[in-house]
Formats: C-alpha cells, sequence, structure tokens
C-alpha cells in the first residue's frame, strides 16, 4: 500500500480542490473523518487522515504552506537521497512506537514506524585484530572486572560475625560512658552478593558518526565485550538510525541470551554509519527489551556523537530534545538507569536536561572512548 507523507496528502487535496468539487466530512470536534471529491468519498490510507486530523489539532488548520504539490509523480520511499540502498518501508513495520509531543503535551500514538534488523558481516579478523592492538589494555580490563565479581559487601551492625565492627564499638563505649544503654550489635560480616544485572548498549550509527568516530565505537565496543566476558551479566548491543518517523531502523547486534562468538564479533566489525539520529524509538524499545529480562538491576547505556537528529522535520530541534527526554523518564519510572556517553564537546547544553545532571559524559578525546565506556560500567554497577 502507498504510504502518504503530510506534503503528499495536502498536495493532493489541494490539487483535487483545483480541478474539482472538493469538500472535507469533520466529527463533533472538527477533525476530518472523510474526503468527498464531486459528491464521491475519495480512497485515502489512514495515515493520509490521521495526518491532517494532526495538523488541524496541532495548528486549527492545515498550513497554507504546506499546500504545495510534494513533487512531479507519485512518491516513492526508494527515491530519497542518501547511500542508494533499499528502504525497509517497503514492508511492514515490525511495530510502532508512541512519540512525545511536548508542545500539545500529549503523545502521538503509534507515531515511529520500528524495523527490526540484524547487522550482516563476514568479517572475522577484525575483533582479534583489536584484541592484539590493545593486548596490554584489555588485560587490564579483565582484571579490573574480574575483581568486581569477587568483591564482597560488608554488612556492619550485626548481631554476630567473624569481625569486630570498630564504629559500632566505639559508639557503644561512648553511650556506656554517657550514661546510655550501649548497642548491641558489634559485629560484622562478609557477604557475596549474586550479581543480577542486565545491561543493554545503545550505539549511534547515523551518518555523522564516519570515520574515526565509527572506529572508536567498534574499538570500544570489542573491549568492553572483553571485559564483560568476566562477570556473569546478561547484556545486549543494538544500533540505531533512521530516515524520519517513518523509517526508524534498530540493527540487532547481540543479543541478552547470545554468546560473544565470531557471529557477534562479524557484527561489531560491520557497524558502519547511515543516516539520522532519532532517539526516541531505540531507547522506547530497549526499554521493553529490559524490562523483560528476569534482573534486578537494569542499565541503558548509550553511545552517540551528538544531539537528536533528523531529516526534513523539526525533530533536530528542541522537539527531539523533549522526545528523548521523555523516553527516558519512561524508562526511569519503569526501573531502568540510563547514561550516555557521547563526544559533542557542545552536549552539556542538552544533555543535562535529558538525562539530568549526573548521567551524561562528554568526552573531548574519542581515542579515550574504549577506556571510558569499560570505567563507566564498572562504576555504574559496583
Amino acid at each position: 500500500m502507498l504510504r502518504l507523507s503530510v506534503a503528499d496528502l495536502v498536495a493532493t487535496l489541494r490539487d483535487e480542490r483545483d480541478a474539482r468539487d472538493l469538500s472535507l466530512e469533520v466529527d463533533s470536534e472538527g477533525l476530518p473523518t472523510r474526503v468527498i471529491v464531486d459528491g464521491q468519498e475519495l480512497a485515502l490510507p489512514p495515515e493520509g487522515l490521521a495526518a491532517a486530523q494532526s495538523l488541524i489539532q496541532d495548528l486549527g488548520e492545515i498550513p497554507p504552506e504546506l499546500l504545495v504539490p510534494a513533487g512531479p509523480g507519485d512518491w516513492r520511499p526508494n527515491a530519497r537521497p542518501g547511500d542508494g540502498r533499499g528502504t525497509t518501508m517497503e514492508t511492514r513495520a515490525d511495530l510502532l512506537l508512541d512519540e512525545w509531543d511536548y508542545r500539545r503535551q500529549a503523545y502521538r500514538h503509534g507515531w515511529c514506524h520500528v524495523y527490526l534488523q540484524t547487522v550482516g558481516g563476514t568479517d572475522t579478523a577484525y575483533v582479534p585484530a583489536v584484541r592484539a592492538r590493545y593486548a596490554p589494555l584489555v588485560r587490564q580490563l579483565r582484571r579490573r572486572f574480574e575483581a568486581m565479581r569477587g568483591e564482597d559487601r560488608i554488612l556492619r551492625r550485626q548481631a554476630d560475625g567473624p569481625e569486630v565492627d570498630m564504629d559500632a564499638l566505639v559508639s557503644a563505649i561512648a553511650d556506656r560512658r554517657g550514661g546510655a544503654e550501649p548497642g548491641t550489635r558489634l559485629f560484622c560480616r562478609r557477604q557475596r552478593d549474586e550479581r543480577s544485572l542486565a545491561a543493554a548498549f545503545l550505539v549511534d550509527m547515523s551518518g555523522s558518526t564516519e570515520g574515526w568516530i565509527n572506529d572508536a565505537e567498534r574499538e570500544a565496543l570489542v573491549m568492553l565485550c572483553e571485559a564483560l566476558e568476566m562477570l556473569d551479566d546478561r547484556y545486549a548491543i543494538w544500533g540505531f538510525s533512521g530516515w524520519t518517523r517513518t523509517r526508524c531502523d534498530l540493527y540487532r547486534i547481540k543479543e541478552f541470551d547470545e554468546p560473544y562468538g565470531t557471529d557477534v564479533q562479524a557484527r561489531i566489525a560491520a557497524i558502519k554509519p547511515r543516516d539520522y539520529t532519532r532517539m526516541g524509538p531505540p531507547i522506547r524499545y530497549l526499554t521493553r527489551r529490559l524490562l523483560a529480562e528476569p534482573a534486578k538491576h537494569r542499565l541503558l547505556i548509550s553511545l552517540s556523537d551528538g544531539r537528536p537528529d533528523d531529516f526534513g522535520d523539526d525533530y533536530r530541534s528542541q522537539y527531539g530534545i523533549e522526545d528523548t527526554r521523555q523516553a527516558l523518564l519512561e524508562a526511569r519510572q519503569a526501573g531502568v538507569r540510563s547514561f550516555c556517553v557521547t563526544i559533542d564537546r557542545n552536549g552539556a547544553d542538552y544533555l543535562k536536561h535529558m538525562y539530568g545532571p549526573a548521567a551524561f559524559t562528554v568526552l573531548d578525546d574519542v581515542k579515550k572512548l574504549p577506556l571510558r565506556i569499560a570505567d563507566i560500567y564498572r562504576k555504574l554497577t559496583f
């Protein structure tokens, strides 16, 4: 079925109005329900009517500047500019996700078309080469993560235990000298906690990561995976890109229950820049995936080189920042902790608003990215 953009819809209405007797039937709230041309209903897809209703609801009318032809001939998804690849819009979306419109203070329900794909790759030599290039650093990270696995938690002020809690003992002596009843919980013991954590890593695969940023992202993932193999944490890796709300692509690199084997390593090697950075849909999708994991603690870490952005709409403005912030708030309310690592030196002006003052870090040198990612993960999960 042909899908019409807003511009295509209003252009169709304008062309029909010029040539024929055209009218809109509206409901009790003044929103269009049917398009009538010369007394007959003009068949339009549900997306077209929804676009007209949204415009009228937001603006009170269809803006005159949109009443222009979208271009000669029919609109075709694969005619967009870019790298010439085929588009997933020719197939049915895997799921539809809401998007937050801060101007209306309401959700656009089923607004974003999400397509789930798997990164295709055959290069199995890349990861061993990175592992060899950074062998001393990989060994250092492994030792740090292995120490995390064996660390114990000290339980203080216990009624019994193999060790004396010196702080509790000092307090008890002070209480006795002061005439108060001293406490009896004067011991401490060590307890080894079982780690129950699921982590998802969201990798920016937008076109702006071309070159050294893409190289740094892939190397960071290799070193992180090498270190994470020392733990029992369940983790997944997904990349994201897209082209407007009608094609939000999510790229499967590693699933939670998938081993870090040659298939995953080949996918990491195949990560490459693609299109734009619509961040709300991937955050909402991975939040769902994390909530389905049988873990006590859930963590979402994003690797991005800049602010939310998309083609041909206002997502690159405050709208995109507010939608991303709302998606992160949804995740936090559901029990998912979020953190962002970015190399955008101007990121502090919007990241604090999106993530909070203590939930992001800005790197001024992309060479620090691999070690920084592993260090951040260690601190967040300690």
